[in-house]
């Protein structure tokens, strides 16, 4: 099976590492050429995109947001004018829903199957392979790429139609949004009524409300190490996609709004490319203390 992938960035390199280290055939693309060199010293060839719809049974994408996936995919020079019937795309990226099933509909007039794959795990699971993909597509499709996706995650789940990943995928991104919102303002009340964030971690971690996201954050936000795992433009990105899919469908999503506002907030003080723990940093602004360093 040869492979195309489309997309080196903070995820998608180690993502494609992984894909050679279990041994396939892959052939990379991106708009870095410094990522694709790396990806050809360990082992990949580079091609363009072109290239990788003419040669390429299966084609993958981990870029930002749904009009950069509609414009590899079905641009004038998109790689589905160059995909034989029968071939399958899968978008890994994480975007809107309503986007996944346009583009899949497109594909399947020219014949070409789709999955949309959107993952969670931020860049410390894609570098060792334990990311968990939410999947969408047809049942006998994910059964056959499944071990393409295993050889990047420890979890790969088939959600549901066309769609159902990213639908999943905005779920998980309300929750982990959430969740460190909820950790920032807990902690600054810690720290602001004099009881050690770091004594506070210790005791409450094992507890109902120790969570994935506390475990991987709030040490974050202690050291004061705001270096991106996952960007606060790129989560921008995914709540606007859920307030949109939710706008669609007319799901109430009033908390998801509120921490959008933060979010946005954080933009404005030229923070977006922070992590999301960087969160802890509009409470900072609110209250004057610093959960940590």
């Amino acid at each position: 099976m040869k492979i195309g992938f489309i997309g080196l960035g903070i995820m998608g390199k180690p993502m494609a590492k992984n894909l050679l280290k279990a041994g396939y055939d892959l052939t990379v693309n991106d708009l870095v050429k410094e990522a694709v060199d790396e990806l050809v010293a360990a082992g990949a060839k580079a091609a363009s995109k072109e290239e990788i719809g003419r040669t390429c049974d299966l084609v993958m994408t981990m870029v930002p947001n749904s009009p950069q996936v509609k414009e590899i995919m079905l641009g004038e020079h998109g790689v589905a004018n160059y995909m034989r019937p029968g071939t399958t795309f899968i978008d890994m990226s994480s975007i809107n829903p309503i986007a996944s099933r346009e583009i899949a509909a497109a594909l399947a007039e020219k014949g070409i199957e789709m999955l949309d794959a959107p993952v969670s795990g931020g860049e410390p699971k894609a570098i060792d392979g334990t990311l968990s993909f939410m999947v969408g597509g047809k049942k006998e499709v994910f059964e056959k790429f499944k071990p393409v996706l295993s050889a990047m995650g420890s979890s790969v789940v088939l959600c549901g139609d066309i769609g159902a990943g990213n639908t999943t995928k905005l779920a998980n991104q309300i929750i982990v949004a959430l969740n460190i919102a909820a950790c920032s303002e807990a902690f600054t009340l810690a720290k602001m009524a004099g009881v050690d964030p770091q004594l506070v971690f210790q005791a409450i971690r094992g507890g109902l409300a120790g969570s994935t996201v506390m475990d991987a954050k709030v040490p974050m936000m202690i050291e004061g190490n705001f270096k991106p795992g996952f960007k606060i433009d790129l989560h921008i990105k995914d709540l606007n996609n859920a307030l949109e899919c939710g706008h669609a469908v007319g799901a109430p999503l009033p908390l998801t709004s509120i921490v959008q506002d933060f979010l946005y907030n954080l933009h404005k003080d030229g923070r977006g490319q922070d992590d999301h723990s960087s969160i802890a940093n509009y409470y900072a602004k609110l209250s004057g203390i610093n959960i940590g360093k």
